[in-house]
């Protein structure tokens, strides 16, 4: 099971060829989690911090039952409340494990212009290399679930990883792990649909008629699904019905790429027609270099010819290029 979960690439950010297109014969694994289920005991919150080794952060009340107010950099996952008041008078409370989702089409790796620094494996683990990270953010515009945070110290931006260290060595997340209700469920892709299925069916019977399954196609699936027993209540789980990648200027940039290595090779093609076409340019012999070098020196020092004209108006002798009279000693003056 290990070497079926292994982490073969299956593309990388701003590379070429970044998407190998290769056979995908291993496993596809997935996280699904059951809200019906979930007790919000904030055990998977803990479990992250300790296996990632991730610095606690100072907490305070800010009327919610949550620990953190938002993601951060050193927060990858964290357990949302909410409370909405029904139409019938009534009260839902909406809990919401909220971390990376691990899109089947991921928009941080398409925005991403730094190579390698967003990696998807074969097994559908979105990872980021932060070493490779130059800060720039667009994996935060990219993501249509707002979920990388930027760390202002390091400049890098972070994200949950799926355990992907864990997983690889036929380990289940520790958010998983650590769950008492069983409410996170992981295993591989195919059979953590069908399971959600079969919760919702369930659900429906129990009476929550939009009981249902969170896998988008905008995003091609995810790899971290959710049982959602109020399933017209998205916009309050902050779950987005129908995610996008951003496509008007990452498509762009994706135009830009391509249009850089069609010139590259437009280029190199050229050089080598021009090549065999003139051949290799070779200077001349050193004694035709030597006497051109003296031709070139003799026309800069004996400048222009004279101006016959000058000597016609009789003014011969004025022209500065005019031989000088020559001295008799003043025989030739006149007595």
């Amino acid at each position: 099971m290990a070497d079926d979960l292994g982490l073969r690439v299956r593309r990388r950010s701003a590379t070429p060829g970044g998407d190998t297109n290769i056979r995908r014969d291993g496993v596809e694994v997935a996280k699904i989690v059951d809200i019906d289920l979930c007790i919000g005991c904030k055990a998977c919150e803990v479990a992250c911090k300790e296996w990632n080794d991730l610095p606690a952060e100072e907490t305070w009340n800010f009327g919610s039952y949550q620990s953190h107010q938002d993601l951060t950099p050193t927060t990858w996952d964290l357990m949302r409340f909410k409370e909405v008041d029904l139409d019938d008078g009534g009260l839902a409370w909406l809990i919401k494990k909220d971390s990376c989702l691990h899109c089947e089409e991921p928009g941080c790796l398409a925005a991403c212009p730094a190579p390698g620094a967003i990696v998807q494996y074969e097994n559908g683990i979105v990872d980021f290399d932060s070493s490779k990270c130059i800060g720039c953010q667009y994996c935060v515009a990219g993501c249509p679930f707002d979920i990388p945070r930027f760390d202002e110290e390091t400049q890098k931006v972070y994200k949950c990883t799926m355990c992907v260290d864990r997983v690889s060595n036929g380990l289940e997340p520790a958010c998983v792990k650590s769950c008492p209700t069983g409410s996170i469920k992981f295993g591989s892709k195919q059979d953590m649909v069908a399971y959600g299925h079969e919760k919702v069916a369930k659900l429906v019977d129990r009476g929550f008629a939009d009981a249902t399954l969170y896998d988008p196609e905008g995003v091609g699936g995810l790899h971290m699904m959710y049982v959602v027993p109020r399933g017209d209540m998205l916009a309050d789980y902050d779950l987005p019905e129908d995610p996008q990648v951003p496509g008007t200027f990452f498509q762009a940039l994706s135009g830009l790429r391509k249009l850089g290595s069609a010139a590259t090779w437009a280029g190199m093609l050229g050089v080598g027609l021009l090549f065999l076409r003139t051949g290799r340019f070779r200077p001349p012999p050193e004694d035709e270099a030597v006497a051109e070098a003296y031709a070139l020196d003799d026309e800069r020092t004996v400048g222009p010819p004279p101006d016959d004209s000058a000597g016609a108006a009789g003014t011969a002798g004025t022209n500065p290029y005019d031989p000088p009279p020559p001295d008799d000693g003043g025989e030739g003056r006149t007595r």
